[in-house]
């Protein structure tokens, strides 16, 4: 007989219809109407949760953290340019939704070490991802041979330099046959030196 968390992350891997509809439009609108960062008793992917290290024990939390969806727009400039040059609109971050988060959640919690995201849920405008982060100063982590390397002077605000896995993927450092991160310039580059030759 399968166990509650598998049946879980089953439910959670599945197509979401009939009465499950409903169950996940309430989860978001409960959400929404909370606050961005919740500590979490357990994590909703269990499965999930342990990939990235998590270990129901002390000095190790979840944490749900929410981030806007799209880009943003920045003040209109007030000297004259070309339309194309404005800047105000369409303008993207340089790391992922799921990045935010967790620095969110990174800002909230500032005595912990985020490991790991993972998503969890989504509506018209914002994005929910649930933090696994650990005390690296928590004698049960220190004994923990799997996650006392946290502890080293060198993984210091991690999330902040980039060195969680959605951090990485962020700078084009996960899959880098993938034209990710910086390498959109390198593509972009490549792609221009192209037509301009083709227009010669």
């Amino acid at each position: 007989m399968a166990s509650i968390a598998e049946l879980r992350s089953e439910t959670f891997r599945r197509e979401i219809k009939g009465d499950l509809i409903d169950f996940y439009k309430q989860k978001l609108v409960d959400w929404r109407k909370g606050p961005n960062v919740v500590k979490l008793e357990r994590p909703t992917r269990l499965d999930r949760a342990r990939e990235l290290g998590y270990k129901a024990k002390p000095g190790v939390i979840v944490v749900r953290s929410v981030a806007k969806k799209g880009g943003f727009f920045v003040p209109r400039p007030r000297a004259g340019r070309r339309p194309k040059n404005m800047g105000v609109k369409l303008i993207k971050y340089n790391i992922s939704a799921q990045t935010i988060a967790e620095r969110r959640a990174a800002e909230h919690f500032p005595g912990m070490e985020v490991l790991g995201s993972y998503f969890v849920g989504e509506d018209g405008k914002h994005k929910w991802f649930e933090v696994v982060m650990v005390d690296p100063h928590n004698p049960a982590i220190l004994s923990d041979k799997e996650l006392n390397w946290i502890a080293n002077p060198s993984q210091k605000g991690r999330v902040f330099r980039g060195l969680t896995p959605s951090g990485r993927k962020s700078r084009g450092l996960e899959n880098k046959a993938k034209k990710d991160g910086f390498r959109k310039r390198e593509a972009w580059k490549k792609k221009d030196y192209v037509s301009s030759k083709k227009n010669i």
